[in-house]
C-alpha cells in the first residue's frame, strides 16, 4: 500500500467534501431523524459506494479516454445535472 497516495487522497477529499451539498443533506437528515447513527452509517455507506464506482471506473475507463476529455466530460455532466434540478424543482 502506498501511504502517501493514501495520506493525499484522504486530505484532498476531506477538504473538498467540507461544507458541500453531500454534508449539508445529511446534516438535514440528522437534524430530521431520531436516528443520527443511521444518518451516519447510511451517508458514510454511500460515500464508500460512490468512490467504489469512481475509482474502478476510471481504472476502466481510462483504457478508452483520453486524459485531456475528462474535465470535458465532467464539465458536460454538471450542465446536463443542473438543468435537469433547475426543471425539476419548479
Amino acid at each position: 500500500m502506498d501511504f502517501k497516495v493514501l495520506v493525499s487522497t484522504f486530505g484532498l477529499i476531506f477538504l473538498a467534501e467540507l461544507g458541500d451539498k453531500t454534508q449539508i443533506a445529511a446534516l438535514t437528515f440528522s437534524m430530521e431523524s431520531k436516528s443520527p447513527f443511521s444518518v451516519f452509517l447510511g451517508s458514510a455507506f454511500a460515500l464508500v459506494c460512490t468512490s467504489f464506482i469512481a475509482v474502478y471506473g476510471a481504472s476502466y475507463f481510462s483504457k478508452w479516454i483520453p486524459m485531456e476529455w475528462v474535465p470535458r466530460i465532467a464539465g458536460v455532466l454538471f450542465i446536463i445535472l443542473g438543468i435537469f434540478y433547475l426543471v425539476k424543482s419548479k
